[in-house]
């Protein structure tokens, strides 16, 4: 699952890592001047270290759990010397004795809590330790478990001065055993190096140079995606206990049939009691908590079927008077026996997706989506967990009529996709690759074991209903075809119950990915990137780009991203870019041209982009990040915000014969 190390090794791997990156630099530029040698580049279906388990830590009769958020001590290393810490292993002691510490709470993104513009544009290592106290009772016949939610983008972590766990790729969890290295009883350390640089191996991908500066060599790491590189540990770290032999997974699928439900599980074990003398007694309970299904396997078989009669289904939000409906499915492993081992508990709604070459169905009813590209993003905690935030976002999402968003480019908490399942919000979950590009083998293996771990976290959510694998991924590239082909394929062996995607920037023409999806999702910037401020050249412009798509394909078209920046506040009439009538009159272009496709029955859904405004790189053509919105970076509404909530609302009674707010339309007038 992770790979240790010592000092020496992790040295040396940097340094193999930079001169391999220099290397298929320097042949990619060959390669491209040299046309008469630039063959199909051939990939081989390499075995991806597969993340086993990895459940979220809830607390049951046999699980404790401890939260380690708080303020850390930090430390950040020198840009020009990176692996300084490792070689003079500062986590043999605590970070105080060999650096001056500055406090930094966790969870959150370490770039923007300090008034230091070092810290803020850092390229490299930094660390962070704490102390903690594990209790004797902690010590017997249990395992003691460490787990990151997220750290971005690659962490090494030490309990006591000895190895823990390695993990890379940020917006992903991991966890580690760490029963042997603690002291039970007495004061405990744990230190971890985080690393933010991107190379074009990493997911996503992004490039390191050196330039001079005013006193010596700077660091830059640059990238083409557009939000900023925030990092640092991102998500909740927990302490948490298992028996020795203990639930290390539980796979849930479900189906419909009339009025009754099923619920298909698979469990899997692990630790010293062989599988032949163990057995799982499964209960599932609704919403209220009365008992509606039970059953027990037979010794060695940890799986089967549950029938739930006068089932409610899972359904989005405003498609059912009870959105979000969820079961809870407890998991008991037990010795043959009887005698119980371990319990796990998970949040269960049951539904089915299907989807054809031209609709997209749940619980066999259509589904139009209404949604956003979104941003885990907010002033001073970065990319930090938030649940203040994810609140006030999931209000906002139900305010305003949407029944879905992307996650838009990476994956997003556990604890988002918790409160997704809860409120009927679906989700298109996207793994980190962006702008994927320089397509090579050590790329492909990352960005199936991105996808690999994604999937493996998110099975269970009934929230998700379709896998993103690429934001606008460079698909006209000569490889494309054979590196997205290989994606789909992998995702697919993963995970058969729901369809694969990929947000695509290229024109459809000369697209070589679409033909390995299940639905077609396409960007496009009309008004904004193109045509700059011609309102004129919107509508028939969007219709016939869906149409290409659709019959290039023939597969169910959305489209994934269309907007226009707008700051707060800025009012011109006659509309002009920037302003908030621009952004409305845009918006108005759009709907039209939904409206037209939407009778064609294949186009499925639009998405503005974006949900709230966020920061992204120093470019001059950012003032303060990307602006395109409907919400402000502190979460207020800008006058699009009341268009769309109108057109998504209306579209809902229309579709769904869901109610309407009552203030959804002011009273103007009345002739009485």
């Amino acid at each position: 699952m992770f790979l240790e190390f010592d000092s020496i090794y992790f040295y040396i791997s940097i340094i193999f890592l930079k001169v391999v990156h220099c290397v298929l630099m320097v042949l990619h530029k060959f390669v491209r001047g040299t046309k008469k040698l630039y063959k199909r580049m051939v990939l081989t279906e390499n075995e991806v270290t597969r993340v086993e388990g990895a459940l979220y830590p809830h607390e049951s009769e046999t699980r404790e759990v401890r939260n380690l958020d708080g303020i850390w001590n930090f430390v950040k290393s020198d840009e020009g010397n990176p692996t300084q810490g490792v070689r003079e292993q500062w986590y043999k002691d605590d970070l105080s004795k060999v650096k001056t510490v500055i406090p930094m709470p966790v969870p959150a993104s370490y770039n923007d809590i300090t008034t230091d513009p070092e810290i803020r544009d850092h390229v490299g290592t930094v660390w962070y330790d704490r102390t903690f106290f594990v209790p004797n009772s902690w010590r017997d016949n249990q395992r003691v478990w460490l787990r990151f939610g997220s750290v971005h983008y690659e962490a090494f972590v030490w309990i006591n001065g000895e190895t823990a766990v390695k993990h890379e790729i940020g917006h992903l969890p991991f966890e580690a055993d760490i029963t042997k290295f603690l002291k039970f009883g007495e004061q405990n350390r744990i230190t971890v190096l985080c690393d933010n640089a991107l190379i074009q191996t990493t997911i996503p991908q992004g490039k390191i140079s050196e330039a001079q500066r005013d006193k010596g060599i700077a660091i830059i790491q640059s990238y083409t995606f557009d939000f900023f590189n925030y990092a640092g540990i991102h998500r909740s770290v927990h302490l948490f206990t298992t028996p020795k032999t203990y639930i290390e997974d539980v796979k849930i699928t479900t189906d419909l049939k009339e009025s009754t439900g099923f619920i298909f599980y698979e469990v899997t074990s692990n630790g010293d009691i062989p599988l032949e003398e163990l057995r799982v007694r499964i209960q599932i309970k609704d919403k209220r908590g009365n008992l509606v299904g039970k059953q027990t396997t037979k010794a060695s078989e940890l799986k089967g079927v549950l029938n739930i009669e006068n089932v409610k289904p899972w359904w989005p939000y405003l498609m059912d008077p009870e959105p979000g409906y969820l079961y809870t499915t407890e998991v008991y492993l037990e010795g043959a026996n009887g005698k119980l081992i371990d319990v796990y508990r998970v949040k269960t709604g049951i539904r089915t997706l299907t989807w054809t070459e031209s609709s997209f169905l749940i619980n066999g009813k259509p589904v139009y989506f209404r949604g956003f590209g979104r941003h885990e993003d907010s002033d001073i905690r970065g990319k930090g967990l938030d649940y203040a935030l994810l609140t006030r976002d999931f209000n906002l999402l139900k305010w305003i009529g949407s029944n879905v968003y992307r996650t838009s480019h990476y994956p997003y908490s556990e604890e988002s996709m918790q409160f997704a399942d809860e409120q009927g919000i679906m989700i298109i979950d996207e793994c980190p690759s962006v702008d994927t590009e320089n397509f090579n083998q050590a790329l492909l293996d990352k960005h199936k074991s991105s996808l690999q771990q994604l999937v493996n976290r998110d099975k269970n959510h009934a929230c998700v209903v379709m896998w993103s694998i690429a934001n606008e991924p460079r698909t006209n590239q000569y490889n494309a075809d054979t590196y997205f082909g290989s994606v789909a394929n992998y995702t697919r062996d993963l995970d058969k119950t729901r369809p694969i995607t990929a947000a695509i920037a290229v024109p459809s023409k000369d697209d070589k990915a679409g033909r390995h999806l299940d639905i077609i999702s396409f960007n496009r910037y009309n008004g904004w990137y193109s045509n700059t401020g011609r309102l004129d050249m919107i509508t028939d412009h969007l219709v016939e780009e869906a149409i290409g798509w659709h019959k290039k394909y023939n597969r169910p078209v959305l489209m994934s991203e269309y907007g226009a920046d707008t700051v707060e506040g800025l009012h011109i009439l006659p509309s002009f870019v920037w302003s908030e009538e621009y952004q409305q009159d845009l918006l108005s272009k759009h709907f039209r041209a939904f409206d037209i496709l939407r009778k064609k029955v294949w186009f499925i859904g639009e998405f503005v982009w974006n949900f709230a405004d966020f920061k992204t790189q120093q470019k001059y053509k950012r003032v303060g990040g990307n602006k395109k919105g409907v919400f402000t970076r502190n979460r207020q509404p800008k006058a699009a915000a009341h268009l769309l909530r109108k057109r998504y609302f209306s579209l809902a009674q229309y579709l769904d014969k869901c109610f309407v707010p009552q203030d959804l339309f002011e009273y103007i007038f009345s002739v009485a």
